[in-house]
């Protein structure tokens, strides 16, 4: 038969009796009238004629701190940084040992200016665990 709509729970599951017929759609509210083809109602009214107001976007991030590579080569740490920003940096060279007694150090600070290289170093007697740089604004 040509326009015909095919059941959907007799075609989805192989040997299942129609959704009408099996007493399927008793259990689910409203089944069987979407199975029947009923069309959804939408009342204009509960549409807004506008759309609804959009949160502010985050501010954008601001550009800062100077790029720092870190090297660490047996007991010894240097730590690389340029600044490509107009702002100047204070940056500070953070040495965490690995031995407990070793003490960490944590550097002076150094300020770098815009378009600035400065070249930090840091030691324990043994070990180094981790190295760090900070950043703070003057």
């Amino acid at each position: 038969m040509r326009g015909a709509v095919p059941d959907v729970a007799s075609d989805a599951v192989p040997g299942a009796a129609p959704a009408a017929a099996s007493g399927a759609g008793a259990a689910v509210p409203g089944l069987a009238d979407r199975l029947a083809g009923d069309r959804a109602v939408v009342n204009l009214a509960d549409i807004p004629a506008e759309p609804p107001a959009q949160p502010a976007p985050p501010a954008a991030r601001e550009l800062f701190g100077a790029d720092c590579d870190t090297e660490i080569e047996g007991s010894r740490v240097t730590a690389y940084c340029h600044n490509g920003y107009p702002e100047t940096d204070l940056i500070r060279l953070h040495v965490e040992c690995d031995r407990w007694w070793d003490l960490d150090g944590d550097g002076a600070a150094v300020a770098v200016g815009p378009a600035g290289r400065v070249e930090l170093a840091g030691r324990c007697w043994k070990e180094v665990r981790s190295a760090w740089v900070t950043h703070e604004r003057p």
